[in-house]
């Protein structure tokens, strides 16, 4: 009796252990780019529409076509290395699950076609170079820091 005891208490034990375990489950994508945009900490993919290239964030590459396959790759193609991704309107794929975001590829690409601006968008990052958070005023700075303005704009 003492046996079968101690066997169902074992058994109660082991079952709220492995509940607990399911409910502490993590549900980290990965980390976000620093020109990624704010408030968008939990979804997978972003969809750059001038580039028609898509972002893993949970595995930071870039998936695009390259001569008429799909790759995943840790830099953008040479023709786009020195593209700002910081000024670069990003699309948030908040409703896609799994690995092939591209079998959307053609709605994406009608839908956000290139040049495609949505929400203003912040950065979660500023800009390298730029403590600004990825604006920049293109002002030539040349007053003498002796104006007299009342504030108002």
């Amino acid at each position: 009796m003492k046996t079968l005891k101690y066997l169902l208490i074992g058994i109660v034990f082991f079952s709220f252990s492995q509940s607990q375990a399911q409910v502490s489950v993590n549900v980290n994508i990965g980390t976000p780019p620093a020109w990624g945009p704010v408030g968008y900490t939990d979804v997978r993919y972003y969809y750059l529409p001038d580039l028609e290239t898509y972002y893993d964030v949970s595995t930071s590459n870039y998936v695009y076509l390259n001569n008429g396959r799909w790759v995943r790759t840790r830099a953008l193609p040479a023709a786009y290395r020195n593209y700002d991704l910081y000024n670069e309107y990003k699309v948030v794929l908040t409703d896609y699950r799994g690995d092939r975001p591209y079998d959307n590829f053609k709605t994406h690409k009608v839908k956000y076609a290139k040049g495609y601006k949505g929400k203003p968008q912040k950065t979660i990052g500023p800009k390298p170079g730029k403590g600004n958070n990825g604006h920049h005023n293109s002002g030539n700075h040349n007053g003498n820091g002796k104006g007299k303005g009342n504030g108002k704009h």
